[in-house]
């Protein structure tokens, strides 16, 4: 399913509002992983503005409910996708689960946390998708557990091609509010970059680990 291209713009216009997407091409930031980086993006920072929060709220559950239908159960990806997927969970009327990264290391041991019944139909809510690593973690979790999952809805994904080949070989589909490239139409068009920086930009995402300033 393509990507709604207004709904695409909105979102990207208001992660770049509330900065919870920062672009810096003149000076970049280091990523956990190492990566030098033009752009961060921190969703956590949309659950502090009430009608930015509502807005990922009501159009990642539209997008549950056009693409699926309306689950049994909505799964988020901890630690980051916990609250926007309650969010969606409370908008669609259904249970919520959340997974970890791995199971705990003490009492029950879950990876999973929440009641799930076996052969449930589920839609997975992420807030972020870089390589698509931990987020497909958490899928194979939940098919462990002999869930149904649907499908994945995500606020924002970077696009890189190693995500796409991931989603691709797992057999899982991924649909996104927005993403990069309408994030960089979206910043030159409300000023927040130039021609030249939207270039920037652009190299870095065809290459981002070898990308130099």
């Amino acid at each position: 399913m393509s990507l709604n291209k207004d709904t695409a713009k909105k979102t990207a216009e208001l992660l770049l509002q509330i900065k919870a997407i920062k672009l810096s091409p003149n000076e970049p930031f280091t990523w956990a992983s190492g990566w030098k980086s033009p752009i961060y993006c921190d969703n956590r920072v949309t659950l502090s503005y009430p009608p930015v929060r509502n807005f990922l709220k009501e159009e990642m559950a539209k997008l549950v409910e056009d693409k699926y239908g309306k689950p049994d159960v909505i799964a988020g990806v901890a630690t980051g996708a916990i609250a926007i997927g309650i969010l969606v969970a409370q908008e669609l009327g259904v249970p919520f689960i959340y997974v970890r990264p791995e199971p705990k290391k003490h009492g029950r041991k879950n990876q999973i946390e929440g009641h799930l019944d076996p052969n449930q139909n589920i839609v997975v809510i992420e807030d972020l998708i870089s390589t698509g690593k931990s987020s497909l973690n958490a899928v194979a979790a939940l098919k462990e557990a002999k869930a149904n999952v649907k499908g994945m809805i995500a606020i924002f994904s970077y696009g890189f091609d190693v995500a796409t080949e991931n989603f691709t070989e797992h057999n899982v589909e991924l649909t996104t509010l927005s993403n990069y490239n309408y994030l960089l139409e979206q910043a030159l068009d409300s000023n927040f970059i130039n021609d030249k920086e939207k270039e920037t930009l652009e190299d870095w995402r065809s290459n981002p680990n070898q990308w130099k300033q």
